[in-house]
């Protein structure tokens, strides 16, 4: 199954463009440090080392993601069997990864919540798993580790650690918080995320500031708690809803697995955390796998006690047709042109986590691969404009990350310059020397840029692409700067939102 998974997200991956974030990661991987503004420095590594040895290309950088798929899917099994899952629940369990839409999303693409993620939560409950199975505390030094990593690739793996630990205080396994191999892992885990904890200290905190404007600015589409745990049945697969609901129910009151019933009570702590600090809908994804595990094997303990066996390869199918009704909406299979009637045909409307994808024809997983081709050449025509004698100071100037990355990325066929921006870890990169004189601007007016320039020449805009979200974006040429220089201009381009 994972072999499989390997080779489907192989073939398909490639078929689109290159997603917003992944150029954030490439770009961020091309200056090594130990942190930036939206996310902790393993991601920009791996996909540094992964681009030296495999190349540029979209497979090549969607490579990380599809193998911590694979991986997964291998983890999810061994943790069913160390659960007490026979042969079919773990086959079963293998298969609930494999159709999942916010899976199958996290290995095409690489982002922060690629299933390199959930790889990393499931090894920190794997060891957790271990330590009560086997009633041996060394195995939390081991949570600690793979915790400190998880910190270094996204933060909120720390909720899995809180409620870990609130599910701990309220069974029997309390114990384990006063053993010191606990306290062990604890120093384990802060050890590793050290180095990024001093890098935001010595940066002012950026990721607050950033979470902090995000939510003032009211960016994100809001869910009720009955909301979120809808589209949680949506991201973890309609089909498989019965499966991961059984398995939290299983950990709360199962005699079987009374040993693990903290894990019941860290699924409802994760939930009430996630809802009450107004997360986006697949933040909680991450933890399904270990719920999906017990799940299947009541599912199959059950049919065994009704000597009903039959309804093992029916369930298995069934899970199967209904993963392949809507891999579609996640893995690139379809042509765009009958993705959108595929899409319209559909009985359920795709959630949209920001205000601003509304006016997308495409979710924001598709629309975002569309739309830089026709920026970076519109910008390589203005580029050409710009004599030679000029090009040493004239600095292009992005609204966002995708606009930068973009041209950083794919700019260079054109010769460009790499880009300047406010935005994220762009404006910690600062002005790069340039004066300001000339300046190369996308996405802006022409009366605000003529408050702060003595020429604007309006160059045209991209091509229009229907899919994509960014779409006929304004560049500017810009000169004569009546703001002093660029250095002192920068503090007030600052945009972390």
């Amino acid at each position: 199954i994972a072999a499989f998974s390997f080779v489907l997200l192989m073939i398909f991956n490639g078929r689109y463009g290159y997603f917003r974030d992944e150029f954030d990661y490439i770009i961020c991987g091309n200056h090594p440090a130990w942190g930036y503004v939206d996310q902790p420095p393993l991601v920009p590594i791996l996909i540094r080392i992964f681009r030296a040895v495999f190349g540029d290309s979209l497979r090549s950088i969607r490579l990380l993601p599809v193998l911590s798929t694979s991986a997964l899917i291998l983890l999810t099994g061994v943790i069913t069997r160390e659960l007490g899952g026979r042969r079919f629940a773990v086959v079963l369990s293998a298969l609930t990864i494999l159709i999942a839409p916010i899976y199958l999303s996290g290995g095409s693409l690489l982002t922060a919540n690629c299933c390199l993620e959930v790889l990393l939560w499931m090894g920190c409950l794997y060891f957790a798993i271990l330590a009560a199975k086997r009633d041996e505390p060394r195995y939390w030094l081991w949570f600690g580790v793979v915790a400190g990593l998880g910190l270094q690739e996204k933060y909120s793996i720390a909720v899995l650690g809180f409620a870990i630990v609130i599910g701990l205080l309220l069974t029997p396994q309390r114990r384990f918080l006063l053993n010191k191999w606990m306290w062990l892992g604890g120093v384990a885990a802060f050890l590793i995320f050290l180095p990024n904890l001093l890098w935001n200290v010595a940066n002012h905190w950026p990721f607050v500031q950033l979470m902090h404007n995000i939510k003032a600015d009211g960016r994100d589409v809001v869910l009720s708690p009955w909301q979120y745990f809808s589209q949680q049945i949506l991201l973890i697969h309609p089909l498989s809803a019965l499966i991961w609901i059984t398995g939290v129910i299983a950990f709360l009151a199962a005699p079987r697995f009374k040993p693990y019933r903290f894990l019941g009570f860290a699924y409802l702590m994760s939930f009430a955390v996630f809802v009450v600090l107004k997360g986006k809908n697949y933040y909680l994804a991450p933890i399904y796998p270990v719920y999906l595990a017990a799940g299947c094997i009541v599912i199959d303990d059950a049919i065994d006690r009704i000597r009903q066996r039959w309804m093992k390869p029916v369930i298995a199918a069934l899970l199967l047709a209904g993963g392949a009704v809507l891999a579609p909406l996640v893995v690139p299979i379809l042509p765009m042109e009958q993705f959108v009637s595929y899409m319209q045909s559909l009985p359920l409307k795709v959630p949209r986590s920001e205000h601003s994808h509304m006016r997308a024809v495409l979710p924001q997983h598709y629309a975002d691969q569309f739309g830089w081709d026709e920026i970076v050449d519109e910008v390589g025509v203005a580029w050409n404009k710009i004599p030679n004698n000029e090009r040493k100071d004239c600095g292009i100037f992005a609204q966002d990350y995708g606009q930068a990355g973009a041209i950083d990325f794919l700019g260079p066929k054109f010769g460009l310059p790499q880009s300047l921006s406010g935005h994220q870890t762009w404006w910690l990169w600062g002005p790069r020397g340039y004066s300001g004189n000339c300046l190369i601007v996308l996405d802006d007016n022409r009366e605000r840029l003529e408050e702060l320039f003595e020429r604007v020449d309006f160059v045209g805009t991209s091509r229009d692409n229907p899919y994509a979200l960014e779409k006929e974006i304004p560049v500017f040429i810009c000169r004569g700067a009546k703001f002093g220089t660029l250095a002192q201009l920068w503090p007030k381009l600052k945009k972390w939102r």
